[in-house]
């Protein structure tokens, strides 16, 4: 069965998650704005919705992260990020002055990208790796 990756609706479903308009609203604020925090989520599902609950938002996220909808990633020194990108073992770009993150495809081969020397029994499913630098707009301010 192939779901649409752009109808929320669809995903919950298929994930086993009861449609609400809150789950709705955060999966459409994700999509509109990959790698938002998760105050952006919650502004952006405010201004869509009205009242809801910052925690409300967080429940929906950490939800959506266990039924594989969406990807929480973690770039050092900075809050948790959400991106509807999910399943394909890509990586991120993270500049070291603004904060802005960007998709980077696989960079060799399948996944996982890397394999370590000895992976001391563990069966290795994804690498993450985030590379840092300076985006084109802080390199020229």
């Amino acid at each position: 069965m192939h779901i649409n990756a752009t109808d929320p609706q669809a995903q919950l479903r298929a994930a086993g998650l009861r449609v609400t308009a809150a789950r709705v609203a955060v999966l459409n604020a994700v999509a509109a704005r990959p790698h938002s925090e998760a105050d952006r989520v919650a502004a952006a599902v405010r201004e869509k919705l009205g009242a809801v609950s910052t925690q409300a938002v967080y429940d929906v996220l950490r939800a959506c992260v266990h039924a594989g909808i969406l990807r929480r990633i973690e770039p050092a020194g900075s809050p948790a990020r959400y991106e509807t990108r999910t399943g394909d073992n890509h990586h991120h770009l993270v500049c070291r002055s603004c904060g802005t993150v960007v998709d980077i495809d696989c960079v060799v081969g399948s996944a996982p990208c890397l394999e370590p020397e000895d992976a001391n029994g563990f069966v290795i499913d994804e690498a993450e790796v985030v590379f840092w630098g300076l985006c084109p707009n802080c390199r020229t301010s």
